[in-house]
């Protein structure tokens, strides 16, 4: 069988290996437009943080590494064409200019996505930068020593955490956002406020409710929004994500923002096309719809998938919490599932319970404060989703939760869920335990919130 990938990030690259560690006799063909692979965008608040010396050290493969396995590796070809009604596929050598046609027996779509560039006037001004590629990620550390004061403009998590790295390396910082909160598509409010509160004891400049209407100035790039202007030496702009998938449009169904729609095997509406990573939907559990959600453990998991079902329906997509964690100025700040807004807007009867004490007993030597806000469904008492701030590491408290909501537990389930006790740990109950019994407390009427 002859197997086509097209694109070569994260889901690629895990299709690619997992393909010819099943079947290591395959025909496999790489095409990738750039001249690198398996690049972790997420570390790249690292590395200009300077917590990460080399940016080189954010990939975790190479060409070489796949053609090992016994891939074909064609790096800087751009897929110009797919015909997915004849299985063939029109591609370009970009240094050579020369234009061929390949054909497959299955296909993998693995094409990613681009960063979302807003129709703002002056967007172009040399001093204004995206952040996803590591090309980009090079300009932006070139252009950021020269510069002393950098905006950005959005609060997602690529948003916040650059922040975080730009106060760190004594960079006068602006945090620009359109919405009323940061991160909102996995914190409420009130969670979104600790992040805030954090970066501004830090010396972030937070602007929230304004909306970037265009861009001006020389020396200068003068920020113009729908509230007041801000001046800066350097604009990143992080607005989100756009599915890359012209090349099947019209020849496999997508969602009105442009992504694949993917079944429970990782395929396509055409049963020889498959997609992972960022060109495609994702099975959100919380709701059982499917969503958008460009994350780098979807993309390894889907692309994992991918290579496997090539072969045959062997393994379901499990689907995803879109479980997600940082860490900003030494507190961890995670989340999983449905934030209460969230579960709201889609129909839920839905509620929520914030637990705020010390992570272990108070006469151990030290201890930090934990805050957990959990929201679950009054109907169905499922469990929705949860958010996680504190100095002490929650990130697998929210992969713990992250499961429970992929095996629809209960409150209930949550409030005596075996975990285990030992003082430098945790209490008797683990605070996992007590925010699930506060939710049931708050069902049966007795609220200690």
């Amino acid at each position: 069988m002859k197997v086509i990938v097209v694109g070569c990030t994260h889901a690629g690259t895990a299709a690619v290996d997992q393909i010819l560690k099943d079947h290591p006799g395959t025909e496999v063909t790489v095409y990738e437009r750039d001249d690198n692979i398996s690049f972790l965008s997420c570390g790249i608040a690292l590395y200009l943080g300077r917590r990460v010396k080399k940016l080189e050290d954010m990939f975790y493969a190479d060409p070489e590494t796949l053609e090992k396995l016994g891939s074909k590796v064609c790096m800087k070809h751009d897929v110009l064409k797919i015909d997915a009604k004849n299985k063939k596929i029109m591609c370009e050598n970009l240094e050579t200019h020369d234009v061929f046609e390949d054909s497959y027996d299955k296909l993998i779509m693995t094409t990613g996505s681009y960063v979302q560039v807003p129709p703002i006037m002056g967007i172009d001004n040399s001093k204004i930068l995206m952040c996803k590629s590591y090309a980009q990620a090079k300009a932006i550390y070139e252009t950021a020593k020269d510069n002393k004061h950098i905006a950005i403009v959005g609060a997602g998590y690529i948003g916040v955490e650059l922040a975080e790295s730009y106060a760190n390396t004594e960079h006068e910082v602006t945090l620009i956002q359109s919405n009323d909160q940061v991160l909102n598509h996995y914190l409420d409010p009130s969670m979104s406020d600790n992040v805030v509160n954090l970066l501004k004891e830090h010396g972030v400049n937070v602007f929230l409710n304004e909306h970037v209407t265009g861009f001006s100035g020389d020396d200068q790039v003068v920020i113009e929004t729908s509230q007041e202007d801000h001046k800066a030496d350097l604009v990143i702009v992080c607005t989100g994500f756009i599915a890359n998938t012209d090349l099947l449009r019209g020849q496999v169904e997508m969602d009105r923002h442009g992504a694949i729609i993917i079944n429970e095997y990782v395929q396509t509406s055409d049963p020889d096309i498959y997609a992972a990573g960022d060109a495609c939907t994702v099975n959100f559990n919380p709701t059982g719809k499917s969503s958008y959600m460009p994350l780098a453990t979807n993309a390894i998991r889907q692309g994992a998938l991918a290579g496997m079902n090539v072969f045959g329906n062997i393994q379901k997509y499990m689907g995803t919490q879109a479980t997600s964690g940082m860490e900003l100025f030494g507190y961890t700040v995670a989340s999983t599932g449905l934030t209460l807004t969230n579960a709201l807007e889609h129909g839920f009867n839905a509620d929520a319970v914030v637990y705020h004490d010390y992570y272990r007993p108070d006469y151990m030597p030290t201890t930090e404060m934990l805050t957990i806000r959990l929201v679950y469904d009054k109907d169905s008492r499922k469990i929705l989703g949860a958010q996680f701030f504190s100095k002490h590491e929650v990130a697998q408290s929210a992969n713990t939760i992250s499961v429970c909501i992929q095996n629809n537990n209960t409150i209930d389930d949550l409030a005596f869920i075996d975990m285990l006790f030992q003082p430098n740990y945790d209490n008797p109950f683990n605070y996992l335990n007590l925010v699930g019994q506060m939710a049931v407390d708050k069902e049966r009427g007795c609220d200690q919130e």
